[in-house]
């Protein structure tokens, strides 16, 4: 089993940043393939980004390109999600997700493995 702990949410004005963390324990993630979601209030949870097990590919939403970066240190088994020029519409409880292959994917379906999610919350 692995469990992931995300951290680093809080309250941020519109324009600025924030990193998220998502810490694994209970196994390592090195291999595993990790992605980030969002759910704002009365939507659907959906995709922000995802990196390979290697950490060579990656893949964004169009509604983040060019403002979020995901990265991960297999060192300390834990991926990060950067995030400039935030923008209200960004408001959502962020998730951290990990799949048991190496290949990047952008549906929830394909994740094995959930954290119980950071708030992050914009203010214009």
């Amino acid at each position: 089993q692995v469990q992931l702990v995300e951290s680093g949410g809080g309250l941020v004005q519109a324009g600025g940043s924030l990193r998220l963390s998502c810490a694994a324990s209970g196994r390592t993630v090195n291999s595993y393939a990790m992605g980030w979601f969002r759910q704002a209030p009365g939507k659907e949870r959906e995709f922000v980004a995802s990196v390979s097990g290697g950490g060579g590919s990656r893949v964004y939403a169009d509604s983040v390109k060019g403002r979020f970066t995901i990265s991960r240190d297999n060192t300390k088994n834990t991926v990060y999600l950067q995030m400039n020029s935030l923008k209200p519409e960004d408001t959502a409880v962020y998730y951290c997700a990990a799949r048991t292959l190496t290949v990047l994917a952008v549906p929830r379906s394909r994740y094995d493995y959930w954290g119980q999610g950071t708030q992050v919350t914009l203010s214009s």
